[in-house]
Parts: structure tokens; sequence; C-alpha cells
């Protein structure tokens, strides 16, 4: 790590991202959780992190922009937009104002868009390729590492103050990323040829899909996802069965920050070991024997031990696919494939969250749960099964390091 924090640039990039990550660890459960509490209704609670998926579906447009934009100048910029888009939460009184809550988790989709395409972009430009893994595992561990008491932090202040301060609390956050981002020098890749406009809008979708191994993980994580987000509208029935209030939940994201934190540190070392494959499959596979532990838990301690495998299965999964995909894309795609990818995971994950909405009505916490596991499992399969030849190639004792062809 001592080597990437002494890269020019990057420190303050962490500085900047690890800051309004901190504003969203405080504010985004507590969207939900306001929902939750103005309505009552758990399938509206859970509409909230569906209206904050949809921005995905016009991804590949973002990323065009993306592309063809500095990336620093969109980091900044996209910060202080987004420290104005979450203010109107002030206004937010009672159930009738539920729409502006969901107006701004659809703003807060699209930043959740396009500043981490640019973040990938911006990455490229700063560090070499080698240097990639343990850039997206520092910012997975700090990320991660806020659901120790970053949800509670956002929790206490709805609880005691309400929420329109934790709204203003997530935009100063993001106003102190934009003005570190901005101090940050760089020598960005020069924008891209241009080509027909529909030729520039899919070719992230062209590349990911010429691209076998891409293609193969990335169709196990949406299967995967699929069903992961059933956990947003199911966690307050899982409240509910243990006798907890919605305000619980806090606490069960903090023993997620507590698993993720130990996986966030150990990623990267996972990563050059075993290959970014392997590590993701590892990852997911973490995934569904957390939910399994949260079936059979007989307690609220054994399910905040569910939640703690959990935590160390999300960095795994997504800091190996991350460094993957940034590795095996040109600069100049970079952005149109980071939205690419946005799409080809949010729209799953927008179909779970508003067929979970519904399912919380109709099934219990435990057979939603059994659901979410036997689906990631087979996500985990298809694959293993897949690229098992470039997983022996990698796993070959001989080679002292992964083989990173893939070809």
């Amino acid at each position: 790590m001592r080597k990437l924090f002494a890269q020019p640039g990057f420190p303050r990039l962490f500085g900047g991202l690890s800051t309004s990550m901190l504003g969203d660890s405080v504010m985004l459960l507590v969207l939900s959780m306001w929902v939750k509490t103005l309505t009552g209704s758990n399938a509206m609670a859970g509409l909230t992190f569906f209206f904050m998926v949809l921005p995905a579906l016009g991804a590949p447009l973002f990323g065009l922009w993306v592309d063809r934009l500095p990336r620093k100048a969109i980091l900044v910029w996209g910060n202080f937009a987004s420290a104005i888009a979450v203010l109107p939460l002030v206004l937010v009184r009672d159930a009738g104002d539920v729409w502006l809550i969901w107006v701004v988790a659809f703003l807060y989709g699209v930043s959740f868009v396009v500043l981490p395409a640019a973040v990938n972009g911006l990455l490229k430009d700063l560090l070499p390729d080698d240097l990639l893994v343990d850039a997206n595992s520092s910012l997975a561990t700090i990320k991660e590492g806020y659901r120790l008491f970053g949800p509670l932090v956002g929790a206490a202040i709805f609880a005691t103050a309400g929420g329109w301060l934790v709204a203003v609390v997530d935009a100063a956050t993001f106003t102190i990323a934009g003005l570190l981002i901005a101090t940050i020098k760089v020598t960005e890749a020069p924008a891209p040829e241009r080509h027909s406009f529909r030729d520039d809008v899919l070719g992230g979708v062209r590349f990911l899909a010429g691209d076998r191994v891409l293609r193969h993980v990335l169709t196990g994580m949406a299967i995967s996802i699929l069903v992961i987000g059933f956990f947003e509208s199911s966690i307050y029935a899982l409240m509910d069965a243990f006798g907890k209030p919605p305000t619980y939940s806090g606490v069960f994201v903090t023993c997620q920050g507590v698993g993720a934190i130990l996986g966030g540190l150990t990623a990267s070392r996972a990563v050059r070991r075993f290959g970014e494959i392997v590590v993701c499959a590892a990852g997911l596979t973490a995934l569904a024997a957390a939910t399994v532990v949260c079936i059979v838990a007989p307690t609220m301690t054994v399910v905040l031990v569910g939640a703690a495998i959990c935590g160390v299965g999300l960095p795994w999964t997504f800091v190996a696919f991350t460094t993957l995909m940034q590795r095996r894309s040109p600069r100049h795609l970079i952005g149109r494939v980071s939205t690419a990818v946005d799409v080809l995971i949010s729209t799953p994950q927008a179909i779970s969250l508003a067929l979970g909405s519904l399912l919380v009505g109709l099934l219990s916490y435990r057979q939603i749960f059994a659901i979410i596991a036997t689906v990631i499992l087979l996500g985990v399969l298809q694959i293993l099964f897949t690229l098992r030849t470039h997983i022996r190639q990698n796993l070959t004792p001989t080679d002292k390091q992964p083989d990173r062809s893939y070809v």
C-alpha cells in the first residue's frame, strides 16, 4: 500500500472519495428507513432502492459523456451536483412527501452511475495496472468499514433530529469531496475519436460481448444479483420477526461492516494469489453462506454473524470484478464499459428490488432468503463451469503469478 499512496494524486483522490463515502454510509439506509417510518410499509421502503437503481438503465448515455469529458471535472462537478440533489430532503414532513425521498433516491442513482465510471477512468490515468487492485481494495475497505458506524450515526441522527440533518451532513461531504478532487494534478488520456452516435453509445456493450471472460463473469453476477435485491425489502421483515424496530437494521449493516473490513483488507492479496475469477466466485459463495446462516438463525445474535459473513463476501466480489474490468478495458472505452456493466448489473437488481417488494407480502423472510441462496449458488456455478479452463491455468502450481492473458 505504500507504493500506492506514493503515487501523485492518489492520496487526494482517496481523501475525496472516502469523504463522500462517509456521507453515503450515513444517508443510504436512512432513505428507506424514512419511508418505512412514514408509511409503515416494507414494500414502499423496498421501492426506495428500486428508484435508486433505475438510472442505471440509461447508463450507456452517461458512459459516452464520461469518455468524452475530463474524468476529473466530472468527479468535481458531479460531487457538487450531488450535494445540491440531496437538499430537497429538508422539505420532507409526512407520508405525502415520500415522493421527494424517491426523487432524491433517483438522483442518487444517477451519481452512482456517473461518478464510479469517472473514478475507473481516472484511476487508469493515475496508476499503473499492477496497482489497480490495491486501489480498489483500499477504497472498498474504507467504504465497507464505514458500515461500522455510518448507518448507526445516520439512524441516531434520524431518530433524534430528523432526516433533514442527515441530508445536510451528506451534502457537506459531497462538497468537501469535490473540493479535494479539484486539487489533483493529472494528465488525462485524450478523448476518443468519435464515430456515429449509435456506435459510440454501444461501444462498451460490444466490448463486453466480445470479451469472453468479462461476459461469463458478468452473467454469473447478474444471475446472483437477480435475487440479492430481495434483501432490501426483506430486511425489515427480518427485523419484525425478531421483534426489532426498523432502526435496528443499522446494527445489521454495521455487523456487515465488521466482516467487510476483513474482506477489504484481504481482497488484494487473494486476487494476486488466485486471480479475479476465483475471488469473485468465492465472494458470491460467501453471500450465499451468509443467507443460509440467517435462515437457520434462532436468535438475532446468529443473524448478525451472518451479516458479518456477508460483509466479507461483498468486497471480495466487487474488488475482484472491478479490477478485472479495469485491467481488461481500453482507456478510451473505460467509461462506457463501466456504465454498460451498470446496466447489466442494475437491470436485474431493479427487477429484484421490485419483485422483492411483492414477495415480502407473500412469503416469510426465511423463504425469501432460501430463494436468494439457491440462485446465488447457480450464478457461482455458471462462472466456475464456463471459465474452468482459465481457473485451472491461474491455479497451476508452477506459476508464481496468476495468468493474466485469458486468451
